[in-house]
């Protein structure tokens, strides 16, 4: 059975068999053409953490499919009252695919351990393939193919998302530049930095103007983590913590003089949501280069993509 968990066991041929599946699909609803492939089909949606794109994106993608998605917030569930083994394993009775956004991969893991129904991780500590995909999708698109797509760039700090689109990268044959002064320790995956490492298509230097040189997509995520946070504002117990990341990191802002500079005919983009002052500036989400919200949107045509090459259905 298959799962898509880190991109790990995934071969280039699935990457590029998902990535067609989901042009082809986006192409058919730009044409106004109906898709139901998967009436009757249940998809699970299991979250541990709040999302907005990773749930309507799915959402979205399994209602155009025929299908049906079914939201599930743990915190309104029993998880917390019983072993999650047994919880897991009784949630999956209920759907044909489960999308799981996790706290811990290792849960996400577990799932799949089963082989019950294919397992989808919808984004956990330490890998978001469905992020990397997405992306992929966007950059061959504004490339004229994946193969065109060329070097990409990652500033600020190395996590989750980082890690599965350099592996998608390195597996795609894509060279990928890593200025990160700083690794979110929780997302540190050695086997997957291995197999990414191994291809020789990723370097990591802290010198913007070598990073940037000659780049043609230039990528970016919040440093801070979502825990950090309550209704808007720093928890006390993070406060050092923010103040230290900000301090270090804000060299490593994605900012329009930055783009300008550097490599002016590279594209921006970032996995949203954008934390403005941060991690990227206003000027950059407006940038001329901007795609975020193709990017944002793209989400939607790769879950599509991914949920079909899971469940081995073909477009007619």
């Amino acid at each position: 059975m298959k799962h898509l968990i880190s991109l790990k066991e995934q071969s280039k041929e699935d990457i590029l068999k998902i990535i067609d599946l989901a042009k082809r699909l986006k192409e058919r609803r730009e044409l106004g053409e109906t898709t139901d492939y998967l009436s009757g089909k249940t998809l699970v949606m299991l979250f541990q953490k709040s999302s907005t794109r990773t749930r309507l994106s799915f959402e979205a993608a399994m209602t155009e499919l025929g299908g049906h998605a079914i939201f599930v917030d743990s915190r309104t569930t029993q998880f917390s009252l019983t072993d999650f083994n047994d919880e897991i394993r009784a949630v999956m009775r209920f759907g044909h695919i489960l999308m799981f956004r996790a706290k811990k991969a290792s849960d996400v893991e577990k799932a799949a351990y089963y082989n019950q129904i294919p397992v989808i991780d919808g984004c956990s500590e330490k890998y978001h393939p469905a992020q990397a995909l997405s992306d992929i999708l966007t950059m061959a698109e504004h490339s004229g193919g994946v193969d065109k797509i060329g070097k990409i760039a990652w500033l600020g700090i190395e996590n989750n998302v980082s890690n599965s689109l350099m592996l998608a990268c390195a597996k795609l044959g894509i060279q990928m530049a890593i200025a990160a002064p700083e690794i979110d320790k929780d997302s540190v995956d050695k086997e997957l930095n291995n197999q990414a490492e191994g291809t020789g298509l990723i370097t990591r230097t802290l010198d913007l103007k070598e990073a940037l040189k000659g780049a043609s997509f230039i990528h970016t995520d919040t440093w801070m983590n979502m825990e950090f946070f309550e209704e808007g504002k720093v928890k006390p117990e993070h406060e050092e913590e923010y103040r230290r990341r900000k301090e270090k990191l804000l060299p490593y802002q994605l900012n329009a003089n930055l783009v300008d500079r550097y490599t002016s005919q590279a594209k921006v983009m970032h996995c949203m949501p954008c934390h403005i002052g941060y991690e990227i500036s206003r000027d950059a989400i407006n940038h001329p280069n901007s795609i975020i919200f193709e990017q944002a949107e793209n989400r939607l045509h790769a879950q599509k993509g991914i949920i079909m090459w899971l469940l081995d259905k073909e477009i007619n």
